[in-house]
């Protein structure tokens, strides 16, 4: 999850909405102020980088799909549309006791400079830049430093059940299957051989996300202390907020695939860039 700096009073405003609850289900506006204050907004808005991934997957380019390909992908990855369709879920899945807990972390001074930078790395487009410095970044860390044990850390604590391979893996094949029945991959593809496909490449793509993960880590939290790393790990640890991020996880996931999903029918659509 990731951070904005906005005033104060907003802030203590999502604070006391998120922290003045009882311990039932939580509602729309407690969940839209959980949102801000953890910084997950930011996190979902930021799944439209995504999008540059799709033309690729198809094996094509996005010039391939003509000029309306940017207006579409936009249309499709709309920021406000994927919080309304998170907060559909989180209100009927997060407890208050959920909201009370991460809203407790993350209205404290560390846990909003955390988000901040979280935040500041979201909106970072280019992945390749923030991959090469991570990773200039990472030579610099001892592997037995405590800063190096405090990343791990963090990357444990955010994909404790090594949802990240399977959940990308099925985005990918729901993409696939969806641009199969609709025309925009031109042929059709059998789902079996195509799940098939992703096992057999899932230990390559393990590794590389792994090495991503850790330069990602790296040029995110550069600024931040070991101390204050080591301490944002013990928070993540808690059993409350393994609950929290396991089920943000899935949803973001699932916002991910469903609009993959619709971008596919979308491109079906769409005339090559040179029959225009």
């Amino acid at each position: 999850m990731q951070h904005w700096r906005h005033a104060v009073t907003l802030s203590a405003l999502c604070v006391l909405l998120v922290l003045a609850l009882p311990a039932k289900a939580a509602d729309r506006a407690n969940v839209e102020a959980f949102l801000k204050i953890t910084g997950f907004d930011v996190a979902l808005a930021a799944i439209a980088h995504s999008a540059d991934h799709a033309p690729a997957l198809l094996g094509q380019d996005a010039a391939d799909f003509g000029p309306e390909w940017v207006q579409i992908s936009e249309e499709v990855f709309d920021a406000p549309h994927m919080q309304k369709m998170a907060v559909d879920i989180l209100s009927e899945t997060l407890t208050n006791e959920h909201l009370h807990h991460a809203a407790e972390f993350y209205a404290s001074d560390l846990g909003q400079r955390l988000v901040e930078v979280e935040n500041a790395s979201h909106a970072t487009e280019d992945r390749d830049v923030k991959r090469s410095e991570g990773q200039r970044l990472l030579k610099k860390i001892d592997a037995s430093s405590e800063r190096m044990t405090a990343l791990l850390r963090l990357m444990d604590a955010v994909d404790t059940s090594d949802q990240s391979v399977r959940a990308v893996q099925e985005v990918m094949v729901r993409f696939l299957m969806a641009a199969s029945h609709t025309g925009a991959l031109g042929y059709t593809i059998d789902e079996d051989t195509l799940r098939e496909l992703m096992r057999s490449d899932e230990a390559a793509m393990t590794a590389d996300m792994e090495e991503g993960g850790r330069a990602n880590a790296a040029y995110t939290y550069r600024d931040i202390s070991d101390q204050d790393l080591a301490a944002y790990a013990d928070a993540l640890e808690h059993p409350l907020m393994q609950e929290v991020y396991e089920l943000m996880n899935a949803v973001q996931y699932e916002i991910m695939a469903n609009r993959f999903e619709t971008l596919a029918v979308r491109m079906a659509d769409l005339r090559p860039a040179e029959e225009l």
